[in-house]
C-alpha cells in the first residue's frame, strides 16, 4: 500500500525534507510513503484569502486519486495512541490500495476538502507548525508499522 502525505506549502527548510525523507525510506516492502506539495496561494485581503483557499483545494483534489481513501489531519478528527494507529493503518492496508493524507493550509482544510474525507485524523489540541507535522506524521506512521511488523523501533 502506498501513503500520499499531500501538503500545501512548499520551500521547507532542509530540516524538514530530511526529517520527512529520512522517515519515508525507512519503510519496506509492503508500504511506501510520499509527498505531493501544493503551492501555498498568496493572501492578503479577506477576498484573495477565500480565492486563495479555493485554488489550494482545487490543487489537493487534482492531487488526489480516483481510489484513495481520503484522510484529513485536522484538529477535531479522532485522536489516535501509537497502538491505536497500528491497529488503524493495518486496517487501511487490508482494505485500501492508497491512503490520501491531507495538511491544509494556515487556515486549515476547506469544507470541500472535508466533505469528500472518509475520516479525520487530529494529532492533537495543539496548533502545530506544518512543516513539522509532516515529520510528526512520518515518525507516527513508521512507528504504527514498526509495531505491526514487531519491529525493535517501537520498543527503543
Amino acid at each position: 500500500m502506498h501513503i500520499e502525505l499531500i501538503a500545501v506549502g512548499q520551500k521547507m527548510p532542509d530540516w524538514v525534507n530530511h526529517g520527512f525523507a529520512d522517515y519515508a525510506a525507512r519503510f519496506s516492502g509492503d508500504l511506501s510513503l510520499g509527498l505531493s506539495e501544493i503551492p501555498l496561494q498568496k493572501r492578503g485581503s479577506a477576498s484573495q484569502l477565500a480565492a486563495a483557499q479555493q485554488k489550494e483545494a482545487a490543487q489537493i483534489k487534482t492531487a488526489l486519486q480516483g481510489s484513495d481513501r481520503i484522510i484529513t489531519l485536522d484538529i477535531p478528527g479522532r485522536e489516535y495512541t501509537s497502538e491505536a494507529l497500528a491497529a488503524r493503518l493495518q486496517h487501511w492496508q487490508e482494505n485500501s490500495r492508497r491512503i490520501a493524507l491531507i495538511i491544509g493550509g494556515p487556515e486549515g482544510i476547506t469544507a470541500e476538502i472535508k466533505a469528500l474525507a472518509d475520516e479525520s485524523w487530529s494529532l492533537g489540541k495543539l496548533t502545530l507548525p506544518h512543516p513539522l507535522v509532516r515529520i510528526i506524521v512520518a515518525e507516527a506512521l513508521y512507528r504504527a508499522w514498526s509495531i505491526n511488523r514487531n519491529h525493535p523501533y517501537h520498543r527503543a
